[in-house]
């Protein structure tokens, strides 16, 4: 039987020397553009990457369609920008996700950060982590 192995390209990137805010809407794609969309997205230096393992309730879309979701996606999305500017952190890319986005992981102190906001109530294991933030 023949092996095949598959090398995954990735960078290594340091906390960005400005204060990271969460996306505006309407804001342009620009090359320079970083924010937080939500607690399990952000664009870095006007690249869109999408956190991997983890996933958190969506502002936008609101896709449960209940006020709890919508409250845990902005509570989601803050607590992502209060840890980007807290400490220092380091982000590794590689692949490409649904629409396009780089796959990422955020670590800060050696934890992924998703491991932090599952652990705070705030995000759930993905893929097999059940929508709890749906069933109000």
């Amino acid at each position: 039987m023949k092996r095949t192995a598959i090398l995954l390209l990735s960078a290594l990137l340091a906390l960005p020397a400005q204060a990271i805010e969460k996306c505006r809407p309407g804001q342009p794609n620009t090359a320079d553009k970083t924010c937080v969309v939500d607690g399990d997205t952000l664009w870095l230096n006007g690249e869109n990457i999408r956190l991997k393992d983890f996933d958190t309730p969506e502002p936008m879309t609101n896709i449960c369609g209940g006020a709890q979701e919508k409250a845990l996606a902005e509570q989601a999305s803050n607590r992502l920008v209060e840890l980007l500017n807290g400490y220092e952190w380091t982000i590794e890319t590689g692949g490409t996700g649904n629409y396009g986005r780089t796959l990422g992981t955020i670590r800060i102190g050696g934890r992924d950060v998703g491991d932090i906001l599952i652990s705070e109530g705030l995000a759930r294991r993905w893929p097999d982590g059940e929508e709890w933030w749906c069933s109000e």
